[in-house]
């Protein structure tokens, strides 16, 4: 075994279903390295995904239990890992470094840590993108949808919203790790939004602003506004917690959608189950629609829009552009539908399958 903290924790984080590929240079050391101590590395590479009290860890471990207590409550502040209860008893986890450990650190992200990790991305995480099922799923807003059809629940971000009693949002972190190194782009900020099935999860919160129903759902209508698609986690009904997000993204700056313009490639998320589709008879011509696209899935053939099927995500986000109406999303047929996974585990399953890994290693 290797005695370098951060090496052993940088496997452990690769044997988890998301991924945390090694590099040539060792840049994923070095992002590491800035997060975490080498105490704190080590115990984290020596974590569970599955709830452990303190007491638990320090009796698998051989420590003492005060000791590891205190480690993990601070690593738990820092956002390193995960907590919760499970079983009635109050716990940690490891949690996987995207989506996980990265999103925690919006509040401490700078310039130094935003350079280390685009050295990472430009070189290792094209591999977590490539593997399926993709992290996170597109969700259509339902004026883009044809009114004649079947919309189940978890196809629209505006039904995805009722199922939560908490909404807040913050600033992208993405965003702002593309503006610590000098790559900016001009979409709002305040655009990743959180969901929580408890009333109030927000109300005190040191960085997400809590948003009634109301304010959530014209977050959403802002962020289609500006072009931005609606992501959320590539399953059906959660994990053990109930938070989820909703990240409303770019192509210029999302550490995912980024892949379809920086890295080249097209499948990195999950498509909704809509597609966009062009009344040849309503278009005009005017080509509005084209540059609220950011997936390319638009071109112009003579004075008609055309769709390319298989780039369009299913996000909608052009359709309300169209100043003619000639723009609607309908439902692709069942054969393309994509089925989504019903829990997280269930997606950590088929994720460690496809990669080759078995997930009974880090439980």
């Amino acid at each position: 075994m290797t005695e370098n903290p951060y090496k052993r924790l940088a496997e452990r984080l690769d044997a988890l279903p998301n991924g945390f590929p090694p590099t040539e240079d060792g840049a994923e050391l070095r992002l590491l390295e800035y997060l975490f101590t080498p105490e704190e590395a080590d115990l984290a590479a020596q974590l569970r995904l599955t709830t452990e009290t303190h007491t638990e860890v320090g009796e698998r471990l051989g420590r003492d239990a005060q000791e590891v207590r205190n480690l993990l409550k601070d690593m738990f502040r820092k956002g390193l890992i995960g907590a919760g209860k499970s079983e009635g008893k109050f716990g940690y986890r490891l949690i996987p470094f995207a989506i996980g450990l990265y999103e925690y650190q919006f509040d401490k992200i700078d310039e130094e840590m935003a350079r280390l990790f685009e050295d990472y991305y430009t070189q290792a995480f094209s591999k977590v993108l490539s593997i399926g099922p993709q992290l996170t799923r597109i969700l259509p807003v339902n004026e883009t949808i044809r009114s004649d059809m079947e919309v189940h629940p978890y196809e629209s971000v505006v039904d995805f919203i009722d199922k939560f009693n908490a909404w807040g949002v913050q600033e992208c972190l993405c965003r702002n790790q593309k503006a610590l190194v000098g790559d900016a782009c001009d979409h709002p900020l305040e655009m990743c939004m959180s969901l929580h099935t408890r009333p109030g999860a927000f109300d005190q919160h040191p960085t997400v602003r809590a948003l009634t129903r109301d304010e959530a759902l014209d977050t959403l209508k802002k962020a289609a506004e500006a072009g931005l698609v609606h992501q959320v986690s590539n399953n059906l009904e959660g994990g053990s917690d109930t938070l989820w997000f909703i990240c409303n993204c770019c192509t210029c700056s999302c550490g995912i959608l980024r892949g379809i313009k920086d890295l080249g490639m097209a499948n990195v998320v999950a498509r909704s189950a809509f597609v966009n589709q062009v009344d040849e008879e309503l278009c005009n011509g005017c080509e509005d629609c084209l540059e609220y696209c950011q997936f390319d899935a638009l071109s112009m053939d003579g004075m008609l829009v055309k769709v390319d099927e298989k780039r369009c995500v299913g996000c909608g986000v052009c359709v309300p552009t169209c100043s003619v109406g000639a723009l609607t999303m309908v439902r692709r047929p069942e054969e393309e539908i994509a089925d989504i996974p019903s829990t997280e585990e269930d997606w950590m399953i088929q994720r460690a399958k496809a990669r080759g890994i078995d997930i009974n290693d880090v439980m």
